[in-house]
């Protein structure tokens, strides 16, 4: 592939032989036609065969998806279970006679999850999440089945502080895997294919649990550790076939030919592969709108908590409320992705996204007790407090961004990059003078 620069025309990976391309010494570019893309013309950076785009898109989805679906699914019901097994008399059967036992026993986890979500990244980058990912999920898997098997609170405390460690880095790792493969204006749309498995996994959990509770046992496990086990084992099972399935980057995938595996780096590389080759397209961006419209639903939804008691207006209230934030997690992540170019940066700014997001994790376990029933002011106070920050803080995100971009239109790049290494250009980042941000 070829990509014009300003006056001048390189080349990146995928256009190595010298049949593979054309030069016209008039208008001084360089075409690529093999594979479906073709990178000329001075109105953006790279043009590519729509139709052969849509087709591996298409084949990236059914290859990708499924697998990173299915094992988040699994990783929100290993850790959402400790609900249904308290439901099955866990907190008997561990003397958890204190009033606020299981707040610590659910905060344990998010303590581990917050103070490992960045290293886990970290660690994802640098082994590759098509490894990485399956190890996380044996690793959860296992402490699943581990919990099985505990006799006292702290052990319980122990597994799931374990449990934490390998659940942190799933979410950011999985983000940015997924960045790997699509441009920024098409993430936003995976992510959801994937986080919607939070919400089903608190309905299909459930369904699970009940299931299970009517076997007699399983092995010399009864009642609630059975939950734990099943649930663990199925996760275990499904990280092994991951090794296999998880393809960690298009250059390594056995399912596209060589011209697709070229068209896959060039589509996503097209937008971040250097500082130098800055995109048109990030006027078509426009996640951060959503992220602000999203917030008075879940408003409206809170307020209806607080000001009424009557079921049908709760019931109404939980529709409000989760149609609009669960949409908050893909929006932030590929709003978190947009913001960078380099392959670090991206990783980074997802894992601290998702960090912040556990803090307010951590702070839920300790909203909603036992003497604040049944009404939860203070929980669903909170809640409403935290969606009114997010549109106030969204607001203001969007209005500075639209200055920003603006004053950056008044530099003169050329100028400032004056000087200035390429790898030192590479380096800029946001500071880039032709840098835009993505509203």
């Amino acid at each position: 592939m070829s990509i014009r620069r300003n006056n001048q025309t390189t080349a990146s990976r995928g256009s190595e032989s010298e049949n593979e391309k054309t030069f016209d010494s008039e208008r001084g570019e360089v075409t690529h036609t093999e594979g479906g893309f073709v990178a000329a013309g001075s109105s953006s950076i790279v043009q590519l065969d729509k139709a052969a785009e849509k087709r591996l898109l298409w084949k990236i989805d059914l290859m990708v998806i499924p697998t990173v679906a299915l094992i988040y699914l699994f990783c929100f019901i290993d850790r959402a279970n400790i609900g249904n097994a308290r439901l099955a008399g866990l907190e008997k059967d561990l003397n958890m006679t204190g009033t606020y036992d299981y707040n610590q026993l659910l905060s344990i986890f998010y303590i581990s999850y917050i103070l490992f979500e960045i290293p886990s990244n970290i660690a994802c980058k640098w082994m590759g999440p098509g490894w990485f990912l399956p190890i996380l999920a044996l690793g959860f898997g296992c402490a699943s089945i581990g919990t099985a098997f505990v006799k006292d609170m702290p052990q319980a405390c122990g597994v799931r502080f374990v449990l934490g460690v390998f659940e942190s880095g799933m979410m950011p790792g999985t983000s940015y895997y997924l960045s790997r493969w699509y441009k920024r204006s098409e993430l936003a749309f995976r992510l959801s294919l994937y986080v919607v498995m939070v919400p089903l996994a608190g309905a299909f959990g459930g369904f699970l649990a009940s299931a299970i509770l009517k076997l007699p046992k399983f092995g010399s496990l009864t009642e609630w550790r059975m939950i734990f086990a099943i649930e663990g084992i199925v996760t275990v099972v499904i990280a092994l076939v991951a090794f296999v399935t998880l393809t960690d980057r298009p250059e390594t995938a056995r399912w596209l030919t060589k011209e697709e595996k070229d068209f896959a780096i060039a589509r996503v590389r097209a937008e971040r592969v250097g500082q130098s080759e800055l995109i048109d397209n990030w006027k078509t961006d426009k996640r951060q709108i959503f992220i602000i419209l999203s917030a008075p639903l879940v408003m409206t939804g809170f307020l209806m908590f607080l000001a009424s008691s009557d079921g049908k207006v709760r019931y109404a209230a939980t529709f409000l409320i989760a149609s609009s934030t669960f949409a908050m997690g893909p929006l932030t992540n590929a709003q978190a992705s947009a913001q960078v170019i380099s392959d670090t940066s991206r990783s980074m700014s997802l894992a601290t996204n998702m960090m912040f997001g556990n803090v307010g994790g951590l702070i839920s376990t300790w909203s909603y007790i036992k003497w604040d029933a049944p009404d939860y002011k203070i929980g669903n106070g909170l809640n409403l407090g935290a969606a009114s920050g997010i549109l106030i803080c969204g607001i203001l995100t969007q209005v500075w961004m639209t200055w920003d971009n603006k004053r950056r239109e008044k530099r003169d790049v050329e100028r400032e990059l004056e000087g200035l290494s390429p790898g030192e250009i590479e380096n800029l980042e946001w500071k880039h003078p032709a840098w835009r941000w993505a509203p």
